[in-house]
């Protein structure tokens, strides 16, 4: 090892090389972001990652796509394994997004081209902001760059692989380094849980809900922040993954949350004491009484006025689509003045069209997004105005993102209100 100009991290000498540029000026520029970042945190070195998930592919602005066709034009690629998260456009159903207004014109080809530097970058046309849907998913121990909120604290928590929270262009120079600074959620004793998280007096019917999960993450974001790793007491064994998704991501919405273990479940919390690293911290109970305030928090609208339904924030599961499927075929047809959207990743939807759930969901009248996700780019009718969903990541954005009320709520409930025409819900749902 050798140390970095000016006190920064101690480098190896493929490292340093990198840096000085002995492997092309793309490599010498992302290892210089990386570099920075790792002074800035205070690393004492890098470490070397086995794969990249990267976010800076959806468009926000022209600095952006200019950053990545700088990468591009110094002959930068991917050095690992690279999946690409959601962009600005659904390129297997391109009429989807809208393009009536500049702006819109605007995220269109700019959006389009930012999605090809990626490729041409080098990462997979994955597309989707749940890569552990993939067929490659980071191991226990396995050090990766994710960026995207819900990835990252999936990827921590679920499958315990190590990153930290990766924002738009420290990505994709881990990417193109195989580096990223030794530092926040990559070090084991940042990973001690921070806040006992006590959900026994939830009781058996509200655990079984899919409902809860959003909602317990979010109270449990909001406590929680971005500095403390939640550790939840009682949540039944077969806790199935869409329902950590569900909890992580909203939990990570709320409060940055980027790491949770549930004791007995999660890989690093086989037990409470393994979870705390030895530690004592304090503990949080919560009641149905918490859920039920939590629902209203999250619920902006008032009345019963429904315009739409999005559902798949982050993107939807086969299990989930085949949820979904079931529910339609059980009953009344939906109401077709009420806009019905699923957003799911591209492999995921090959998987669903084989068992035969796509052309169910079309017929009813369901509209599918790929590639991207209904609350960052222009897809929902301006007239929109109320919209019903299961993700309390869609609830918390989409006000602020796309200026809509919205209403959280069951997949049942979803579905009747969508076949009502109005808001349906089942007020004692949550006890």
């Amino acid at each position: 090892m050798t140390g970095a100009r000016s006190g920064g991290p101690s480098l190896t000498d493929t490292e340093r090389g990198m840096l000085d540029g002995r492997e092309g000026p793309g490599v010498a520029m992302a290892m210089r972001v990386v570099v920075a970042v790792a002074r800035v945190r205070g690393a004492a070195g890098l470490v070397e990652i086995s794969g990249a998930h990267i976010d800076s592919c959806l468009y926000h602005g022209r600095a952006g796509l200019d950053f990545a066709r700088r990468l591009l034009d110094l002959g930068a690629r991917v050095r690992v394994p690279t999946t690409l998260n959601v962009g600005s456009l659904d390129l297997v159903h391109p009429g989807m997004v809208r393009r009536r207004t500049e702006h819109e014109q605007e995220v269109a080809e700019e959006g389009r081209a930012l999605m090809d530097a990626y490729v041409a970058l080098g990462a997979r046309t994955t597309w989707t902001c749940a890569p552990y849907q993939l067929d490659a998913r980071p191991a226990r121990g396995e050090h990766v760059a994710w960026a995207e909120s819900n990835a990252i604290v999936f990827a921590n928590s679920v499958l315990g692989a190590r990153t930290d929270r990766y924002g738009d262009f420290l990505d994709i120079c881990a990417a193109v380094t195989g580096r990223a600074p030794h530092a926040g959620l990559h070090l084991t004793g940042n990973r001690r849980g921070g806040l006992v998280v006590d959900c026994r007096a939830l009781g058996d019917k509200a655990l079984a809900l899919d409902l809860t999960y959003p909602l317990l993450g979010y109270l449990v974001g909001l406590r929680c922040g971005a500095g403390t790793n939640p550790v939840l007491l009682g949540l039944p064994a077969g806790t199935d993954e869409d329902r950590l998704k569900a909890f992580g991501a909203a939990a990570a919405s709320s409060g940055g949350v980027a790491l949770f273990h549930v004791v007995g479940l999660t890989p690093e919390a086989p037990t409470l004491e393994a979870a705390l690293q030895g530690g004592s911290v304090p503990t949080l109970t919560v009641t149905s009484v918490d859920l039920r305030a939590a629902r209203a928090e999250l619920s902006t609208a008032r009345g019963t006025r429904l315009d739409a339904v999005s559902l798949g924030t982050p993107h939807a599961s086969l299990a989930e689509i085949a949820a979904l499927a079931d529910g339609l075929r059980a009953g009344a047809p939906l109401d077709p003045r009420v806009a019905f959207y699923l957003s799911t990743g591209r492999s995921v939807l090959e998987r669903a069209r084989a068992a035969g759930h796509v052309e169910e969901l079309e017929r009813a009248g369901v509209r599918i997004v790929v590639d991207t996700c209904t609350y960052v780019t222009s897809i929902l009718d301006p007239d929109d105005r109320v919209v019903l969903t299961t993700s309390g990541k869609w609830a918390h954005y989409a006000p602020g993102n796309l200026g809509v009320d919205v209403v959280i709520a069951s997949l049942q409930e979803c579905l009747a209100s969508a076949r009502a025409g109005e808001v349906v819900l089942d007020d004692g749902l949550l006890g």
